[in-house]
């Protein structure tokens, strides 16, 4: 299998923690991929017609892309039991989708920022941006501290994943100083071999 793959991406590092997770790296290979919206460059578009990463090349069907449906599939063809039976799978999805939320919302900054041309941009949308993100972390802290504290899975990986792409693009945010038991968790649950690993670089 082939993984279109970034480094800095908070959806890449989640198939790539999942992987780590499950002792299986050596089942995919890691095939750089670089763009934005307004100039694709790299991006496996003939393979995922939006132009996204990460997207994953299988020998027996079509290119998987969307990070939750190839973590899904690795899930289950890996066997290595990140999404839970239900109920506590309704929960885990939640929190997922939570989490890839912030990641968009951080990414969406990013580009408006750093891709758009200066004249364009707008920061009353980046704070928009941020007010979704604001929103996903008290939902985080306020309802789901005790799913998070339990054994571990895709939910928790993905607000890893996303919790550390706000430290690694938007450092000047203190979302730890308002939500202290979400960071302490970040804090612990980060330091997990696989996340160690995985942690973005530009």
């Amino acid at each position: 299998m082939k993984l279109f793959h970034a480094p800095a991406s908070p959806f890449v590092r989640k198939v790539m923690v999942l992987l780590h997770e499950a002792g299986t790296t050596d089942r995919v290979t890691l095939v750089p991929a670089s763009g934005t919206p307004l100039n694709p460059g790299t991006l496996p578009v003939d393979r995922n017609p939006l132009g996204k990463i990460p997207a994953l090349e299988r020998p027996d069907g079509p290119t998987l892309y969307d990070s939750r449906v190839i973590t899904r599939y690795l899930d289950d063809l890996l066997h290595a039991g990140l999404y839970p039976a239900a109920p506590r799978l309704w929960d885990t999805l939640v929190i997922e989708a939570t989490a890839d939320g912030i990641a968009e919302a951080a990414v969406l900054m990013r580009y408006e920022m750093h891709v758009r041309p200066e004249a364009s941009r707008s920061p009353a949308w980046v704070e928009a941006q941020w007010g979704k993100i604001a929103r996903a972390l008290a939902a985080l802290e306020e309802r789901w501290m005790s799913h998070l504290s339990g054994p571990p899975d895709m939910g928790q990986i993905a607000v890893a994943c996303a919790l550390g792409y706000l430290d690694f693009r938007h450092a000047d945010r203190t979302w730890r100083a308002e939500h202290p038991a979400l960071a302490a968790w970040h804090a612990a649950f980060d330091a997990r071999p696989a996340l160690q690993a995985t942690a973005p670089t530009a």
